[in-house]
């Protein structure tokens, strides 16, 4: 905390002036207590979280009950060619026509297994920010040592999905003079320039707030990233649908195992997802819990529907294909397209 002098009422509150930094300058600062801990740019501190205890190996497990009560629906023609008829209605560019008289030839269908591990980790980070000081109450090292980051008390979020808390670290403030003004009380803003305004940040100065954007691709509008560390693996198959497709497909749980932390499949019929387990899981061991605490580990097997639909419609042959439990389509080449230039998928 930064003691603010004031000699009269021309303050500017630091918190709002354009390009201020969110904290003294490092050199100026001093370090949390922990055992063990890395220095970042900008006077941040990473805490090594303390080792925790494995879980206990998974049991032998029985897999042929588990295959039989998890089987895959085989598409149909009459399936096919309402997926395709589903799919060209939704495109401005694809005509309904060919969907509708075409001639399916031949279905080719394989069942592909993914396996997914997800680990969600908790990591912490220690950062100084300031405020002025109006006479506060100041909980300082006069009360008392700060706890090590990780010792500090915090509600475990729900499992799986991104959250950030921050929290005053308890005997950790300070009253220095202000890094910006050094004590003078005031300073030029350099947002302004001293002209007492800016422009607008909404609208830019033209008086009226631009269109709304569009959802953000990045976190699908919640404004939030996921940060679970992933890893995926699918099957090979022997159909030239791409595997990018695959892997964001919808499946059916055939397993499911989520624990502190989880132990590799080693006994599973298909021996690359044994081998897909081990890796996985080997990779996160090795990468994850030097910088953050592993609060859950998940494991899951799915099956995958993949179909390759060869049809024949005005003379030409012409094959698509359909994936996942939900019927998603992805054509090769559509023979009727009203506009050039569109890759659908």
């Amino acid at each position: 905390m930064d003691r603010d002098l004031s000699e009269d009422d021309s303050v500017v509150d630091l918190s709002f002036e354009a390009g201020s930094p969110l904290a003294p300058p490092a050199e100026l600062l001093e370090r949390l207590p922990s055992y063990d801990w890395l220095l970042e740019g900008g006077g941040r501190q990473i805490f090594f979280p303390p080792l925790e205890a494995p879980g206990r190996p998974l049991e032998q497990r029985c897999w042929s009950s588990f295959m039989e009560h998890s089987r895959v629906p085989v598409v149909t023609e009459q399936m096919a060619r309402e997926a395709l008829l589903s799919f060209v209605s939704s495109k401005c560019c694809y005509g309904s026509t060919a969907a509708g008289d075409l001639i399916i030839q031949e279905l080719k269908q394989q069942t592909l297994c993914r396996y997914r591990l997800e680990t969600f980790t908790e990591s912490r980070i220690s950062e100084w920010t300031f405020q002025p000081f109006t006479n506060q109450s100041v909980d300082g090292p006069q009360r008392g040592t700060s706890p090590r980051l990780w010792d500090i008390k915090v509600q475990v979020p729900p499992m799986f999905q991104e959250d950030t808390r921050k929290f005053q670290v308890p005997h950790s403030s300070l009253v220095k003079e202000c890094h910006k003004c050094h004590g003078r009380g005031r300073y030029k803003c350099s947002g302004c320039h001293g002209a007492g305004m800016v422009r607008c940040p909404s609208c830019s100065g033209a008086k009226r707030k631009a269109k709304q954007s569009r959802r953000c691709p990045m976190c699908s509008g919640s404004g939030r990233r996921r940060k679970n560390s992933l890893f995926e693996f699918v099957t090979e198959h022997r159909l030239n649908c791409p595997g990018e497709l695959l892997a964001k497909a919808k499946g059916e749980s055939l397993f499911k195992d989520e624990n502190t932390m989880v132990y590799p499949i080693v006994d599973f019929p298909l021996r690359e997802i044994s081998l897909a387990s081990q890796r996985g899981i080997a990779e996160h061991s090795a990468t994850l819990p030097s910088r953050a605490r592993v609060l859950q580990q998940r494991q899951t097997i799915e099956l995958i529907p993949l179909t390759e639909v060869h049809y024949w419609y005005q003379g030409q042959t012409y094959v698509y294909y359909i994936y996942g439990t939900d019927h998603r389509v992805y054509v090769v080449d559509y023979p009727e397209r009203y506009c050039c230039g569109c890759t659908i998928i």
